[in-house]
């Protein structure tokens, strides 16, 4: 069971550990320990676009890019919601996460503040099954040096318009307005498309994040149908990062999954992004 009630508040256990992810805490810290690295300058950035597929493939680039920031006692994470379940914009609302590694607290005064507003739901049932939230956990725990106070606010989005996105940036900014937080952005770029392929349409994907477009985005994976899969959290995140203050954006790497496989005919990209 994923999801479970105890005391009455809301504990989310894990879906894929043993899958994406070594499912031993052991094990884990082993993998993370050598995706991340240590003793590099780090900044306080106000958003991260990291990739969830499993450890094997991805977890290079999202080790890069979190050992390049500051990981703050609050931090929201946002993916795509590949179930289908649930709310169109779910709010994980209490409780706790649950990792091979520890527990992680939902922070219920910012959710119960999110849930209040359009177009943010509260909902357990998209994130029951939903990976990609989970996969970053792990990597927020060890890349904070496991602090005590570490908190998330977990939420997944299906398919929303521009409008949509831009009231949720709204909502999202104006909530973490006096906060110190991360707004962490889960999503891989191409689905099984060639290498050729994958570099050319991630490559517009990634230069109007870059250069802080929001619109763009939404508008070129669109009209390209490029194959991201959290274009809308990453929409979002956008509009709320340049409503906080945001200025600037570095690609920190970008790899496909044939990087690891040798297979360059059909390939999954990724990319680890900080914006600040």
């Amino acid at each position: 069971m994923c999801s479970s009630v105890n005391q009455g508040r809301m504990v989310r256990y894990p879906a894929v550990a043993g899958q994406f992810y070594p499912g031993s805490s052991k094990e884990l810290k082993l993998y993370l320990e050598s995706f991340c690295r240590k003793n590099i300058p780090r900044i306080n950035a106000k958003a991260v676009i990291v990739p969830h597929a499993g450890y094997i493939y991805s977890g290079k680039v999202a080790g890069e890019t979190y050992s390049r920031v500051e990981i703050p006692a609050t931090n929201v994470v946002m993916g795509p919601n590949h179930t289908g379940l649930g709310k169109p914009v779910s709010v994980y609302p209490d409780g706790m996460w649950i990792t091979p590694i520890g527990e992680v607290p939902i922070n219920e005064g910012l959710t119960s503040q999110l849930v209040k507003n359009y177009p943010f739901e509260a909902d357990t049932t998209a994130h029951i099954y939903e990976h990609s939230l989970e996969v970053q956990v792990p990597f927020l725990q060890h890349c904070s040096n496991y602090r005590e106070d570490l908190s998330i606010v977990p939420i997944v989005y299906q398919y929303i318009s521009y409008e949509r996105c831009v009231a949720a940036g709204e909502v999202l900014a104006e909530t973490l307005k006096e906060e110190e937080a991360l707004i962490v952005i889960s999503t891989d770029f191409s689905h099984y498309v060639s290498q050729s392929e994958a570099e050319k349409y991630d490559s517009f994907a990634i230069d109007a994040i870059l250069n802080l477009n929001p619109e763009e985005l939404y508008r070129r994976v669109l009209n390209y149908k490029i194959s991201m899969c959290g274009v809308i959290p990453a929409t979002v995140g956008l509009i709320a990062s340049k409503l906080l203050g945001a200025e600037n954006a570095e690609l920190v790497m970008y790899r496909t999954s044939g990087d690891v496989t040798g297979d360059y005919s059909q390939v999954v990209g990724y990319a680890g992004i900080i914006i600040y």
